[in-house]
């Protein structure tokens, strides 16, 4: 039998009403051309509920019964790269066989979906104790000695870089037409290296690596780039310079060259490219490129370069006003990696 529109909760209450003042079912259905099975079951259940709203069905019964829902919970915290299939197997040699669906919907209503693993630095516990270390000694520092450091680093920038996981709408056989492909290049040609620094009053230079870097190429960024920024951007007096621990950033020649300069460099946690709010900034500019589409280095180093002097000052400053909640955030996780 096909499933019947249900009634709207007008008819019902007059149905009711209609009820009260002493017509019979039968009545009650030649006036309103409804069944008196269904007047009769209106008024039964507004008996029992006091309403006419239909109401919460409870639905099919879980399969799962609650202990082996608590099973395979326990089983996803102590390995969440447990797979569905593993949890069908365990159920089905308890003596339950469900399909991967009902392991799906059973997590979803404990809470838990399934979510790509985020790739993070491996951190051992030297690392893990240097990142609570500074996290600890530098919770209380004012938002003013943050806005005084001058953040650095490299990335890599390329041809087609967000590109390369975005989704079309295309019909079958539309699939080789080019605004339906994802052009890529061979041999990692598609790409460039470059160095960039910022701080709360906006960015810096940015700098194209070409080559290997080496300690030798480090200084005369540091004189070609680094410092023309700090003055551009009015850094004054007792500026401090961040940079992670690259081994051509800790080489002694390095140190000699800063020590010469007189320039004083922030302490850094090895491991720690989340407390590093320049890869933020990273993000944004890589956006920004993909927007602009450029097709061939020179233009994507052209873009990079225009874009991210664009990048508004705004958001450099929020980045360093924020950034006490990255110290709290590596002291909850312990000194593991944060979400920044």
């Amino acid at each position: 039998m096909a499933k019947t529109t249900e009634l709207c909760k007008d008819i019902r209450d007059e149905i009711v009403d209609l009820h009260k003042a002493g017509m019979g079912y039968r009545t009650i259905g030649k006036q309103l051309g409804e069944k008196a099975t269904t007047v009769g079951a209106i008024i039964r259940k507004w008996k029992k509920f006091k309403m006419t709203v239909n109401v919460p069905r409870s639905g099919a019964p879980c399969k799962i019964s609650p202990r082996g829902a608590s099973m395979i919970m326990r089983k996803v915290r102590d390995q969440p790269r447990t797979t569905w299939q593993d949890l069908v197997n365990d159920l089905k040699r308890a003596g339950t066989t469900v399909s991967k669906k009902t392991i799906n919907n059973t997590l979803c209503h404990h809470g838990l979906k399934s979510c790509h693993a985020r790739k993070v630095p491996l951190l051992k516990p030297a690392h893990v104790q240097a990142r609570l270390k500074f996290a600890n000694n530098h919770l209380d520092d004012p938002e003013e000695e943050w806005e005084k450091v001058m953040w650095s680093d490299e990335t890599k920038i390329e041809l087609f870089g967000l590109n390369s996981t975005r989704r079309v709408w295309r019909k079958k056989k539309d699939e080789n037409n080019p605004k339906n492909t994802i052009p890529t290049v061979k041999h990692g040609c598609g790409k460039i290296i470059i160095w960039g620094c910022f701080s709360a009053k906006g960015t810096g230079r940015l700098h194209r690596i070409e080559g290997r870097m080496d300690g030798a190429m480090y200084h005369e960024i540091f004189a070609n780039n680094l410092l023309p920024s700090v003055r551009a951007l009015k850094m004054g007096r007792g500026w401090v310079f961040q940079h992670d621990n690259d081994p051509k950033h800790t080489a002694r020649a390095t140190k000699e060259w800063l020590r010469k300069k007189h320039l004083k460099v922030l302490e850094w946690p090895s491991q720690s490219p989340d407390l590093n709010p320049i890869k933020n900034l990273w993000r944004e500019l890589k956006v920004r490129i993909a927007q602009r589409q450029p097709q061939n280095l020179k233009d994507l180093e052209k873009v990079c370069m225009e874009e991210w002097a664009k990048i508004p000052v705004a958001v450099c400053a929020n980045l360093v006003k924020n950034y006490r909640k990255r110290m709290i955030s590596v002291i909850a996780n312990k000194g593991f990696c944060t979400k920044y």
